[in-house]
């Protein structure tokens, strides 16, 4: 005990781990490294020497029994270039200092279970696995370029700042999950730009109170299942599946001008099943790889914007099954085809399209996503159209799903649909009444003018006008006093039955169309 108090290290240690006991009383970094980037690559074939080598035992010891620091200085564990022999089990522990490892090996697991911290970095290290099951760290945590074999444990951690996962690498473990962070709770942002992982990434539940970065990140799945599972999480800000710039280096110590662009692949299902984000889920240039077999699922999701501008799937599904977002902004040739998209009570208020992105196309993409015919996302984007001010993009809209509806009504239904399209486009086309009423008025004149009926009261008939007498027949509401005063015969007797007929139709149809376009708006 008196050694302890005094500082000095126990006879037990190694060279390598004196000077490790030195430099944690003083709060500097221990750096093993040679010199030569061969040797000190913590990812390489070459063993390192026993002289880099300390013991996981003497490292526990250092930070949870400490020695005192020096006069004037802080303790801290700070590690480069070492080797850690044997399980580094900080488990059920608290510790006080600052924990920083920077281009280590580790033999075994790294294990901090129950762990309580107050900063814990790993910044290109190599370890089999880190498992920080409810971890709470008042800090950062980052693992950043760095590789674990056999993935990493976070389900019910609580990081108190940021958690940064910059290029780390991540295997699978026995149950094929790179990472397991499912109740994961980060007070700020979760950065884990161009990670890779072999396995799944899984955060139901999880909790961030920033923005989620997943930049050029590659995700793939050798089972060819799931590789990001995250129903329920929460996420205050933003969603990020976008390229990173990288500025690449010349070679001559300066960078060019030009970023290189790497976006992120993810090859498998993805599940985001019921999140919420408060700011936007952007998927921009995205790869998606899926099977015929495996979707992009965003059913019930609650986000302030969705930009959908990936690189076009080539298999697999999409769904947005009861998804709300306030703005959806997208690309035409984004989307999937017909049957690999479902939009069933999708919701969103506005449209921001990137590029052209026509009405037609528009159409298409509501087609694609109701192979069996469905109103809901015709409705919606009617609604959506004509709350921008386009009522006449609106009313297409409108006619189309009316139109595409037709095929399920019986024969004589369908029949009088039909009717009500060519005639007034159920209503949406009112012009076409002053159309139709104006050629049949030309045609009744003009037959009439060359075969004018007989009075049938020559004495009381009024004065004959083809165009008047026309006009009565055509109008069944208004009496002109020309219908009862001619006596029509052989096909001027059947001319005048078809226009009645006509008249009356075409009355019916503008009433009904009417009626139906006030109910639809109110």
């Amino acid at each position: 005990m008196a050694e302890r108090d005094h500082g000095r290290p126990p006879d037990d240690l190694t060279a390598a781990e004196a000077g490790l006991w030195q430099a944690y009383r003083n709060g500097s970094t221990y750096d093993l490294r040679t010199g030569d980037a061969r040797d000190d690559d913590p990812f390489g074939a070459v063993p390192w020497r026993p002289e880099r080598t300390v013991r996981a035992r003497i490292v526990a010891r250092v930070l949870l029994d400490g020695p005192p620091p020096l006069p004037g200085r802080a303790p801290a564990l700070k590690l480069r270039g070492c080797y850690i022999t044997g399980h580094l089990n900080l488990s059920n522990s608290e510790i006080s200092v600052p924990v920083e490892l920077q281009e280590c090996r580790l033999e075994s697991s790294l294990l901090l279970v129950d762990c309580r911290a107050g900063l814990v970095i790993l910044d290109r290290c190599w370890a089999p696995r880190v498992e920080a099951t409810r971890l709470t760290v008042e800090g950062d945590l980052r693992l950043t370029r760095s590789e674990l074999s056999r993935g990493m444990a976070l389900a019910q951690a609580n990081i108190g700042t940021d958690l940064s996962l910059e290029g780390l690498q991540l295997g699978g473990d026995r149950h094929e999950k790179a990472l397991d962070a499912d109740g994961l709770n980060v007070g700020q942002d979760v950065n884990a730009d161009l990670l890779e992982a072999s396995g799944e990434l899984s955060l139901r539940g999880a909790r961030v109170g920033g923005t989620v970065s997943l930049r050029g990140c590659r995700l793939s799945h050798p089972g060819g299942r799931s590789v990001l599972t995250a129903s329920r999480l929460t996420v205050e800000e933003n969603f990020l599946l976008t390229p990173f710039a990288a500025l690449p280096d010349t070679g001559s110590g300066s960078t060019t001008r030009l970023a290189r662009l790497r976006p992120a692949v993810l090859q498998g299902d993805v599940h985001l099943d019921s999140s919420t984000f408060g700011g936007t889920m952007d998927l921009e240039r995205a790869r998606l790889e899926m099977t015929d077999e495996q979707e992009f699922s965003l059913r019930g999701v609650q986000a302030t914007q969705l930009t959908f501008t990936p690189e076009p799937p080539e298999r697999g599904r999409v769904v947005l099954q009861d998804a709300v977002v306030s703005h959806l902004s997208d690309k035409a040739e984004s989307w999937p085809g017909p049957g690999r998209l479902q939009l069933r009570g999708f919701t969103y208020e506005t449209l921001v399209p990137r590029g052209p992105f026509p009405l037609a196309r528009r159409l298409e993409w509501v087609h694609a996503a109701t192979p069996e015919f469905a109103p809901e996302p015709y409705d919606r984007l009617a609604a959506c159209l004509q709350a921008g001010g386009e009522e006449a993009d609106a009313h297409t809209v409108l006619l189309a799903k009316l139109r595409r509806r037709r095929g399920m009504l019986p024969l004589p239904l369908r029949v009088w649909d039909y009717i009500q399209d060519l005639a007034l486009g159920y209503g949406y086309r009112p012009g076409r009444a002053v159309l139709w009423l104006t050629l049949l008025l030309t045609a009744g004149s003009m037959w009439f003018a060359k075969n004018p009926p007989p009075a049938l009261k020559p004495d009381e008939a009024p004065q004959w006008s083809p165009f008047i007498y026309t006009l009565d027949l055509l109008l069944p509401v208004l009496d002109l006093g020309q219908e009862a005063a001619w006596r029509t015969t052989g096909a001027s007797q059947w001319i005048a039955l078809v226009l009645v007929i006509l008249g009356w139709l075409l009355a019916t149809i503008v009433t009904a169309g009417a009626a139906a376009v006030i109910l639809r708006r109110n």
